[in-house]
């Protein structure tokens, strides 16, 4: 048994935002008003000064698990996310072997139960994530695909994405969607721009992500399907999920904390470790990612958690493989780049970090009420610490050495300490 004394409870699911006494046993909730007192077999944590919210979940990591584990593995993922304050994931479907078969999705699956998280995965949407076939939608959902995306490669064949966005919606099952045409990149993964012309690397426009985000939202509203814009990055993407919304498409749309925290610029300081696809982009469009956030337009905040070796990432700007690490700092961003200066309160910010992705794969969220399964993040909102090290297997991340405020101090899931600071 678990007790959590004077803690302020924050619950998204009830509006809910006062202080509390937690009694956790059998992995549930108990009680939310307890009367602790010390006794064998319980242990009582002080949240004085902490916060306890339902658990976190990132609904767009990269665990490279089968076949890249020299980055990732699920163990090492799940570890990285658990320290982060996150109890469930969604894996993504870029995998080696890529997850369009049982089998694979199996193994994902399998070994997720083991890690003291819940472990999430997609499925592709194409065989290989080739873009020229579906894979069997139907068969991988009912063995209990999360989703399915072809994340990292656009889908380009219009009608082989509308079949697609058919087959999700008949199933009940979100479609998320990698939006950057490559026929208007020179070099991905940098913003065509002033600094991409100060390097002289050409990079990949806005209008890539652009064009690509205003048919899907066609499409969605032509099927019906419910549709996930991944990792927005573009003022003109969001001005178009913005309208399509407005029209009562089903349409979702994620922003990564390095995309709300940080700009072109950070590629002339970090280098490679500031490569991502969709790149970072101007001052204007992170802003317009935060107006997105606050009116929201943006209703997810994921990670695209993006592991890769220090060897592959110490290669030439343009020759490195795109992507940053983000479990472990995305609470702190959040918090500091968006509660702190005022533009989404707390409340929001769980809301965009828990119940909003839960809403969209269609995860149980009861919230913090008695009876409701014991998956917490506790944590400090005011604490300052410095990004220094990390869980995951790699370090490639732009906010090392960065002061951030907000620190978890504990991760609950299915009512056992998954992590302690």
């Amino acid at each position: 048994m678990i007790g959590i004394r004077d803690v302020r409870v924050l619950d998204p699911a009830h509006g809910r935002d006062g202080r509390g006494n937690l009694l956790i046993a059998d992995g549930k909730i108990v009680s939310i008003d307890a009367k602790l007192e010390a006794a064998d077999g319980i242990r009582i944590l002080d949240g004085h000064g902490l916060i306890a919210a339902p658990g976190l979940t990132d609904v767009h990591v990269h665990f490279r698990d089968p076949g890249l584990t020299y980055k990732e593995d699920i163990e090492t993922g799940a570890k990285a996310a658990a320290r982060g304050g996150y109890t469930r994931v969604v894996c993504m479907a870029n995998t080696k072997p890529v997850v369009d078969s049982p089998e694979v999705l199996a193994y994902v699956l399998q070994k997720g139960q083991k890690t003291g998280i819940h472990v999430e995965s997609c499925a592709c949407v194409t065989e290989g994530m080739k873009g020229k076939k579906l894979a069997d939608m139907e068969i991988l959902w009912n063995l209990g695909a999360a989703g399915f995306t072809d994340d990292g490669i656009p889908i380009l064949d219009e009608e082989l994405l509308r079949n697609a966005m058919k087959k999700a919606a008949s199933l009940g099952a979100p479609i998320s969607l990698h939006e950057e045409n490559p026929a208007f990149i020179e070099n991905n993964g940098i913003n065509q721009g002033v600094i991409s012309e100060r390097l002289g690397i050409g990079g990949s426009p806005a209008l890539a992500e652009v064009c690509l985000v205003e048919r899907d939202c066609v499409l969605a509203s032509e099927t019906g399907a419910k549709v996930n814009i991944q990792h927005i990055s573009a003022k003109g993407a969001v001005e178009a999920v913005r309208q399509a919304k407005k029209k009562g498409v089903k349409v979702f749309a994620e922003a990564t904390p390095h995309h709300f925290a940080l700009t072109e610029e950070a590629v002339l300081e970090w280098g490679t470790c500031a490569k991502m696809n969709p790149p970072l982009r101007t001052e204007a469009d992170r802003q317009s990612i935060i107006e997105g956030l606050r009116d929201g337009t943006i209703d997810i905040i994921a990670t695209d958690h993006a592991p890769h070796s220090q060897e592959e990432k110490s290669r030439p700007l343009t020759e490195a493989p795109s992507g940053i690490i983000g479990l472990e700092t995305a609470l702190a961003l959040g918090i500091t780049e968006l509660v702190k200066p005022g533009y989404l309160t707390l409340m929001e910010l769980m809301e965009k970090m828990s119940k909003n992705p839960a809403i969209l794969y269609g995860f149980d969220y009861p919230g913090i009420v008695p009876g409701a399964l014991a998956d917490l993040v506790i944590f400090d909102e005011n604490e300052l610490w410095t990004v220094d090290e990390f869980a995951s297997r790699a370090a490639n991340s732009p906010f090392r050495g960065r002061t951030l405020q907000g620190r978890v101090h504990y991760t609950i899931c299915g009512g056992k300490i998954v992590y302690e600071r």
